[in-house]
């Protein structure tokens, strides 16, 4: 799309919005949830022709460029980040009526959009597959609609409606939001086999030792001291995957989920450092934008309540 010469902007203005454009603004939406017009094939059951098709029919109906595409790859212009901006401002207000023309008629149904973190499935103190199986039985008819992101990503699908619920540490100067805990993660600080404090004794490894190292940080993290250590912030992730795999390049220490970290562990090819200090609770929480749920969205909130106390009696 890059290469072919700027279509004028139609200045005139839009008509209503038609089920063609809700349609074409949907498969916009799609190609940036998954970073181009190839990644978005499988997801969208199409080639990448008509996804082309698709795209310049809404920039035509729009009038507005919305994406570059070439050697440099897929971006975003400013109308195009404006308009995928309000096209997921519209889908979940569309989901919002949805849901209560559902809850007025008093049936279960529609679509949820929930999020969370990674990392979740080894957490033992809080089992989210028995969640999703709960939720499909009392509410088969509510499609459930499951993302993994970064906090950012998770609150900022929230605020603009992608997602009814979330399920993350807690955050905080967020006041808009409604945060209810959980449940506690416990993180430790570990290293991998090949880095120079692996065979170290922990009563060796002064803090004055760990500034020095090669830190695996986390986007989302304090970028001040984490345990009253400064650490030096040599490569940064929004992923709990991208620090364990930094970390097992025994290049970078890093703290982990001490059940995502248990297995590693176990088979000698990762080690807590000073855990007796180098430890942390994160407290988890389910995250809404403080208006009234629906009844599906209220329903998941109180399954995962229920799910969370049971495993911490």
């Amino acid at each position: 799309m890059s290469d072919a010469p700027q279509r004028p902007r139609n200045l005139s203005r839009p008509a209503p919005l038609s089920d063609v454009d809700l349609r074409q603004l949907r498969v916009f939406a799609e190609i940036v949830r998954c970073g181009g017009f190839s990644a978005a094939q499988g997801s969208l059951g199409m080639n990448q022709a008509t996804i082309s098709t698709h795209m310049r029919n809404l920039e035509d109906r729009l009038g507005l460029r919305l994406c570059e595409r070439g050697r440099s790859g897929f971006v975003l212009t400013e109308e195009g980040k404006q308009v995928h901006s309000a096209a997921l401002d519209l889908f979940g207000s569309l989901e919002r009526f949805r849901s209560t023309v559902g809850d007025t008629r008093g049936e279960l149904a529609g679509q949820i959009g929930f999020a969370t973190v990674d990392a979740m499935v080894t957490n033992g103190g809080f089992d989210l597959p028995r969640v999703f199986a709960a939720f499909q039985r009392l509410a088969p008819r509510v499609r459930l609609e499951v993302d993994i992101a970064a906090p950012q990503a998770l609150i900022q699908g929230i605020h603009n409606g992608r997602y009814q619920l979330a399920l993350l540490p807690a955050q905080d100067q967020v006041p808009q939001l409604h945060q209810e805990p959980v449940f506690r993660e416990t993180q430790k600080l570990y290293c991998g086999v090949g880095h120079d404090l692996f065979d170290r004794p922990d009563a060796e490894i002064a803090d004055e030792m760990l500034v020095k190292q090669a830190f695996a940080a986390r986007s989302y993290m304090p970028s001040d001291t984490v345990c009253g250590v400064r650490f030096l912030r040599a490569a940064v992730t929004g992923h709990m995957e991208g620090t364990l795999t930094l970390i097992l390049s025994g290049a970078f220490i890093g703290f982990l989920p001490d059940h995502y970290a248990e297995s590693y562990v176990a088979q000698g090819r990762l080690r807590a450092i000073r855990h007796e200090r180098m430890t942390f609770e994160d407290e988890f929480c389910i995250v809404s934008a403080g208006a009234r749920l629906t009844r599906a969205a209220q329903l998941l909130s109180d399954i995962i309540q229920v799910t969370a106390g049971q495993r911490t009696r």
